[in-house]
Protein backbone atom coordinates (compact mmCIF):
# COMPACT_ATOMS: atom_id res chain seq x y z
CA UNK A 1 0.00 0.00 0.00
CA UNK A 2 1.09 3.70 -0.35
CA UNK A 3 2.36 6.01 1.97
CA UNK A 4 1.10 9.28 1.97
CA UNK A 5 4.02 10.97 0.56
CA UNK A 6 4.25 8.54 -2.17
CA UNK A 7 0.44 8.37 -3.50
CA UNK A 8 1.64 12.28 -3.50
CA UNK A 9 4.50 11.74 -5.51
CA UNK A 10 2.42 9.76 -7.88
CA UNK A 11 -0.31 12.23 -8.25
CA UNK A 12 2.11 14.72 -9.13
CA UNK A 13 3.84 13.06 -11.70
CA UNK A 14 1.27 11.77 -13.08
CA UNK A 15 -0.60 15.22 -13.19
CA UNK A 16 2.86 16.70 -15.25
CA UNK A 17 2.89 14.41 -18.11
CA UNK A 18 -0.73 15.18 -18.13
CA UNK A 19 -1.55 11.37 -17.61
CA UNK A 20 -5.32 9.98 -16.10
CA UNK A 21 -4.41 8.96 -12.08
CA UNK A 22 -6.86 6.24 -10.36
CA UNK A 23 -5.37 5.79 -6.82
CA UNK A 24 -5.78 5.12 -3.30
CA UNK A 25 -5.13 4.26 0.39
CA UNK A 26 -6.86 4.79 3.80
CA UNK A 27 -6.26 8.57 3.93
CA UNK A 28 -5.89 9.91 0.12
CA UNK A 29 -7.88 9.39 -3.35
CA UNK A 30 -6.71 10.97 -6.53
CA UNK A 31 -8.23 10.31 -9.49
CA UNK A 32 -9.34 12.31 -12.99
CA UNK A 33 -12.20 14.16 -13.45
CA UNK A 34 -13.16 16.63 -16.27
CA UNK A 35 -9.58 17.14 -17.92
CA UNK A 36 -7.89 17.51 -14.46
CA UNK A 37 -6.28 15.12 -11.59
CA UNK A 38 -7.43 15.58 -8.30
CA UNK A 39 -6.34 14.43 -4.92
CA UNK A 40 -8.88 14.19 -2.50
CA UNK A 41 -8.22 13.34 1.57
CA UNK A 42 -11.16 11.28 3.21
CA UNK A 43 -11.66 13.72 6.18
CA UNK A 44 -11.04 17.05 4.03
CA UNK A 45 -12.25 16.86 0.50
CA UNK A 46 -10.69 17.78 -2.61
CA UNK A 47 -6.82 19.10 -1.43
CA UNK A 48 -5.01 19.69 -4.55
CA UNK A 49 -6.09 19.67 -8.40
CA UNK A 50 -3.84 19.54 -11.38
CA UNK A 51 -5.18 21.32 -14.76
CA UNK A 52 -4.36 19.19 -17.85
CA UNK A 53 -5.38 22.47 -19.87
CA UNK A 54 -1.81 24.67 -18.53
CA UNK A 55 1.42 23.68 -20.30
CA UNK A 56 3.30 22.92 -17.84
CA UNK A 57 0.74 21.55 -15.48
CA UNK A 58 0.07 23.91 -12.55
CA UNK A 59 -1.42 22.91 -9.58
CA UNK A 60 -3.49 24.64 -6.82
CA UNK A 61 -3.27 23.52 -3.63
CA UNK A 62 -5.42 24.16 -0.40
CA UNK A 63 -4.01 26.20 1.80
CA UNK A 64 -5.70 25.03 5.12
CA UNK A 65 -5.33 21.25 4.27
CA UNK A 66 -3.58 19.01 6.35
CA UNK A 67 -1.64 17.29 3.64
CA UNK A 68 0.04 20.97 2.08
CA UNK A 69 3.42 19.93 3.88
CA UNK A 70 3.86 16.50 1.72
CA UNK A 71 2.56 18.31 -1.12
CA UNK A 72 4.30 21.34 -0.81
CA UNK A 73 7.80 18.56 -0.35
CA UNK A 74 6.56 16.82 -3.42
CA UNK A 75 5.99 19.81 -5.76
CA UNK A 76 9.45 21.06 -4.95
CA UNK A 77 11.22 18.12 -5.74
CA UNK A 78 9.61 18.20 -9.53
CA UNK A 79 10.87 21.88 -9.34
CA UNK A 80 7.47 23.52 -8.66
CA UNK A 81 7.09 26.69 -6.42
CA UNK A 82 4.65 28.63 -4.69
CA UNK A 83 3.69 31.75 -6.99
CA UNK A 84 1.74 34.05 -4.37
CA UNK A 85 -0.46 34.38 -2.22
CA UNK A 86 -3.74 32.25 -1.78
CA UNK A 87 -6.88 32.72 -4.40
CA UNK A 88 -9.98 33.21 -3.96
CA UNK A 89 -10.36 29.86 -3.42
CA UNK A 90 -7.89 29.26 -0.31
CA UNK A 91 -5.42 27.83 -2.55
CA UNK A 92 -2.00 28.25 -3.38
CA UNK A 93 -1.11 28.18 -6.89
CA UNK A 94 2.13 26.04 -8.08
CA UNK A 95 4.16 26.24 -11.25
CA UNK A 96 6.95 25.29 -12.70
CA UNK A 97 10.52 26.79 -12.52
CA UNK A 98 13.66 26.10 -13.65
CA UNK A 99 16.12 25.41 -10.90
CA UNK A 100 19.97 25.42 -11.10
CA UNK A 101 22.65 22.46 -11.48
CA UNK A 102 23.60 20.78 -8.10
CA UNK A 103 20.68 22.70 -6.49
CA UNK A 104 17.81 21.33 -4.41
CA UNK A 105 14.68 23.85 -3.67
CA UNK A 106 12.76 24.29 -0.26
CA UNK A 107 9.59 25.97 0.21
CA UNK A 108 9.04 26.26 4.16
CA UNK A 109 8.63 28.79 6.80
CA UNK A 110 11.48 31.54 6.87
CA UNK A 111 12.87 30.42 10.67
CA UNK A 112 13.83 26.80 8.63
CA UNK A 113 15.83 28.90 6.56
CA UNK A 114 17.69 30.60 9.15
CA UNK A 115 18.29 27.18 10.26
CA UNK A 116 20.02 26.10 7.50
CA UNK A 117 22.05 29.76 7.43
CA UNK A 118 23.95 28.38 10.77
CA UNK A 119 25.15 25.58 8.77
CA UNK A 120 26.63 27.55 5.76
CA UNK A 121 27.48 30.88 8.04
CA UNK A 122 30.84 30.12 7.87
CA UNK A 123 31.32 30.09 4.31
CA UNK A 124 30.30 33.49 3.64
CA UNK A 125 33.33 34.43 5.66
CA UNK A 126 35.89 33.00 2.65
CA UNK A 127 36.32 35.67 -0.10
CA UNK A 128 34.04 35.90 -2.89
CA UNK A 129 29.99 35.36 -3.78
CA UNK A 130 28.62 32.92 -1.46
CA UNK A 131 26.49 30.57 -3.24
CA UNK A 132 25.06 27.88 -0.78
CA UNK A 133 22.14 29.25 0.06
CA UNK A 134 20.26 31.39 -2.77
CA UNK A 135 16.48 33.58 -2.15
CA UNK A 136 14.11 33.90 -4.88
CA UNK A 137 13.04 37.17 -5.74
CA UNK A 138 11.81 39.86 -7.99
CA UNK A 139 11.60 36.64 -10.13
CA UNK A 140 15.30 35.12 -9.76
CA UNK A 141 17.35 33.11 -7.83
CA UNK A 142 19.76 35.79 -5.53
CA UNK A 143 22.95 34.16 -3.46
CA UNK A 144 22.31 35.15 0.55
CA UNK A 145 25.01 37.37 1.75
CA UNK A 146 23.64 37.80 5.42
CA UNK A 147 20.51 36.70 7.51
CA UNK A 148 19.73 38.46 10.83
CA UNK A 149 16.47 38.38 13.19
CA UNK A 150 15.16 41.10 14.62
CA UNK A 151 11.99 41.67 16.75
CA UNK A 152 10.42 38.38 15.05
CA UNK A 153 11.75 39.43 11.19
CA UNK A 154 14.05 37.75 9.57
CA UNK A 155 16.41 40.20 7.52
CA UNK A 156 17.95 38.75 4.47
CA UNK A 157 20.30 40.60 2.57
CA UNK A 158 21.29 39.55 -0.60
CA UNK A 159 23.53 41.15 -3.45
CA UNK A 160 20.93 43.37 -4.63
CA UNK A 161 18.55 44.29 -1.93
CA UNK A 162 17.39 43.70 1.92
CA UNK A 163 13.98 42.11 2.00
CA UNK A 164 12.45 41.62 5.70
CA UNK A 165 10.06 38.85 6.29
CA UNK A 166 8.10 37.40 9.40
CA UNK A 167 9.20 34.16 11.08
CA UNK A 168 6.53 32.68 9.81
CA UNK A 169 6.43 33.38 6.37
CA UNK A 170 7.09 30.91 3.28
CA UNK A 171 10.43 31.26 1.35
CA UNK A 172 11.81 29.91 -1.50
CA UNK A 173 15.04 29.44 -1.49
CA UNK A 174 17.79 26.81 -2.66
CA UNK A 175 20.59 24.60 -1.14
CA UNK A 176 23.76 23.34 -2.67
CA UNK A 177 23.72 19.84 -3.08
CA UNK A 178 27.03 18.67 -1.58
CA UNK A 179 28.33 16.20 -3.41
CA UNK A 180 30.82 13.31 -1.83
CA UNK A 181 34.04 12.75 -3.28
CA UNK A 182 34.20 9.14 -4.54
CA UNK A 183 36.87 7.01 -3.35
Amino acid sequence: MLSNLDLIREFVQNSIQKKDVLLANPSLTAQTLYKSNQLLAKTEGVIATAQFTNTPSEFSINAKSSHWELMNEALADYSYILTGEIDSRNCYVYKYCQIPKDYRMHCTKSVLLWRAWWKYRKNVLRAGIPLDLLIRTRDSWYPIKDLIISDGLLYIKTLGSEIAIHSDDLVIWLSKIEVKPQN
